[in-house]
């Protein structure tokens, strides 16, 4: 069942997303050639704490770690590892997740670690406009599908994919809940969107192929033909008259 939150939960929504939103951008500093994923989620973990919240997917389903990190051709998912040390021209995909009061915030985003390239860099660009176009059709009375239109359109635009197995979802009360927000559809289909609902968008796009696989450590999503991927999400806010992204860094 699809939740409308009231004014009161989404302020603790707004609180968590904000302390994710606070962590992505105190991070990005750590994120550069020599350091360890590992080193990286436990600098996120500590932000998190300190800033009042708790680490959302720590725990998550057995999941022991407090963020994502996913490096080139990883989609999503990917384990932290003191083995993983980033190089100069990967890109690294940082999802991260965070409870306050009992609700959460959930945010990603992809970023280049030294220089990528001319062919990583666009992908990135890219990624990030999607998530923007989507999050423009946001709005009560408009549809899911508007949503999904706008991503998949931006990504066929630049001749890329969008992974199909994977879908953006309501986030609250639950890290993941209805409805389902696929990265692909057709204006005017899906759900309509009601003010109040909060959603977590999130645009997955591959230079290649759109097919994904997950590795035997059951969490780690790449793509099946080694091909670049991105990830970039938000956790935004359907209103009346359009949509507030909750995931941006505002002073706590």
């Amino acid at each position: 069942m699809i939740s409308i939150k009231t004014p009161e939960e989404v302020e603790k929504i707004r609180h968590a997303c904000r302390i994710v939103a606070e962590v992505m951008a105190d991070i990005e500093k750590y994120i550069k050639p020599g350091v360890t994923t590992l080193e990286i989620d436990r600098v996120a973990e500590k932000l998190i704490l300190e800033k009042g919240g708790q680490a959302a997917f720590k725990g998550y389903r057995g999941y022991r770690f407090a963020t994502c990190i996913s490096v080139n051709h990883e989609v999503v998912h990917g384990i932290p590892s003191d083995k993983k040390i980033l190089a100069d021209g990967d890109i690294l995909g940082m999802d991260i997740g965070a409870i306050w009061d009992g609700y959460y915030g959930d945010m990603a985003r992809t970023f280049e670690v030294g220089n990528a390239g001319k062919e990583a860099r666009k992908l990135l660009k890219i990624g990030r406009e999607a998530l923007k176009d989507g999050e423009a059709e946001v709005k009560a009375g408009a549809r899911l599908g508007n949503v999904s239109h706008a991503i998949e359109s931006r990504a066929k635009k630049s001749g890329y994919s969008v992974v199909r197995d994977l879908f953006g979802h309501g986030v609250g009360k639950n890290l993941h809940e209805d409805p389902l927000i696929p990265n692909f559809g057709n204006r005017g289909e899906g759900v309509e969107l009601k003010a109040g609902m909060t959603l977590a968008i999130e645009p997955m796009l591959n230079i290649g192929r759109s097919e994904v696989m997950t590795l035997s450590d059951g969490w780690t999503v790449i793509t099946s033909d080694k091909s670049l991927s991105v990830h970039f999400e938000d956790t935004v806010l359907v209103k009346e008259d359009g949509v507030e992204i909750l995931t941006c860094r505002k002073k706590m």
